[in-house]
């Protein structure tokens, strides 16, 4: 229905370390080179779990966005923008909650999970009960269909899939919708309306999937038609109304694969990180000191790379031959713990200088990261006041 577009964001809640460059950050990079991106600071939802912190958002805000800078997000290839920033987020988000079921929220399956976590806060609040909706409404004000998520986030982006396809259902019966989707079928002209009708057919009647494929790409490629007329024929497409709302796609990504200093997942909550902004003494100090296999009492012991937490660090930084020389080198004590750890320090500090410097350019100049988000808020402003348009009229909410 709608162009590919991503969309995806982080929370501002303090320092980014390798595993959020390895997990997220390194992954953005790459689809910026492919699709028209949106990545915007989520700092209303930092509030639902630090709402009595406030002082220390701004700052972990702008550190965030220049640690992104830093790392390869390009404000020429994206759009960064700051989600307060934009009001129509929180419009948005009230209007859902009209529709939205009370008992949609509560099966969210880390609503209970992180209340258990953060057991030492009070998250009995409705921000705290409403953030998966306001996540949904971060992505539909967009109509950004494709959203890069882990195995663990598949259900909040089908809960977007439903509100998006309930508010599509109560609202998108415009009058006279049938007869505008015909005149809108006519437009194709008598080659394509003949095979769109057969199209939709095939997949009303027979509920053939290549069918409704081949008649969305149809419709994707017709840069004629308006786009009221194009939401009204996917929408009569699939036999429902006009489609206001685009229900987005899971772009899958692989769990991060950077472990923390202890073997644990790398998280500030372990205290086993590696922040963006670590100088070069502290990593090579961190690297030195990390656990290694118990077994290796001695120098002369053998031990077991499997069992050793800084094994896991080649695995992500070490080509083939390095990997194959710690494996041999520990097994046969033909190598110390020390020996096996100088590869990784030199990888890190390779990885981390470019990233370094760059941060130090933007701390020196504070202006050119104003400039960029004022650009980006500008942008996604327009974008979502777009939406926002369609929605105020279905909604009854167009005043002139």
């Amino acid at each position: 229905m709608f162009a590919d577009r991503v969309l995806s964001g982080m929370r501002p809640t303090g320092s980014l370390h390798l595993g959020h460059y390895h997990g997220v950050l390194k992954n953005w990079i790459h689809l910026q080179q492919q699709y028209e991106c949106l990545f915007f600071v989520a700092d209303w939802h930092a509030l639902t779990t630090h709402y009595d912190t406030p002082e220390i958002i701004e700052q972990n805000v702008w550190d965030m966005v220049v640690d992104w800078l830093a790392a390869g997000v390009d404000p020429s290839q994206a759009t960064l923008f700051i989600q307060s920033k934009v009001p129509a987020h929180s419009e948005l988000y009230l209007l859902l909650s009209m529709m939205t079921p009370l008992g949609w929220l509560e099966r969210v399956p880390t609503y209970k999970d992180q209340q258990e976590k953060l057991s030492d806060k009070d998250l009995g609040t409705y921000g705290f009960l409403g953030y998966p909706l306001l996540q949904s409404a971060d992505i539909l004000i967009y109509r950004a269909n494709l959203v890069p998520v882990g195995e663990d986030q598949v259900p909040h982006l089908e809960f977007t899939r439903e509100i998006a396809r309930r508010f599509n259902h109560i609202y998108g019966k415009e009058l006279g919708f049938e007869e505008k989707a015909e005149q809108a079928i006519k437009k194709l002209g008598s080659k394509k309306s003949k095979l769109y009708n057969e199209l939709r057919n095939l997949y009303q009647e027979q509920g053939d999937g290549g069918a409704l494929e081949e008649a969305r790409s149809l419709l994707t490629e017709q840069q004629s038609l308006s786009l009221s007329d194009r939401e009204r024929l996917f929408g009569y497409l699939e036999g429902g109304g006009k489609m206001i709302l685009a229900e987005p796609e899971a772009l899958l990504t692989g769990a991060s694969k950077m472990p923390g200093l202890d073997g644990q997942k790398m998280s500030k909550s372990y205290d086993n990180t590696i922040s963006l902004r670590e100088d070069p003494v502290s990593i090579e100090k961190k690297i030195r000191t990390m656990p290694t296999d118990p077994a290796r009492v001695r120098r002369s012991d053998p031990g077991d790379p499997n069992k050793c937490p800084v094994w896991q660090f080649h695995m992500v930084y070490s080509n083939h031959d390095t990997q194959e020389w710690v494996q041999q080198g520990c097994r046969n004590a033909q190598i110390g713990c020390l020996d096996c750890k100088s590869p990784i320090i030199s990888a890190i500090l390779a990885e981390q200088g470019p990233i370094y410097e760059r941060i130090q350019k933007y701390e020196e100049d504070p202006t050119l990261v104003r400039n960029i988000i004022a650009d980006g808020c500008e942008k996604a402003n327009k974008l979502a006041e777009e939406t926002m348009r369609d929605i105020r009229k279905v909604m009854g909410l167009n005043y002139s």
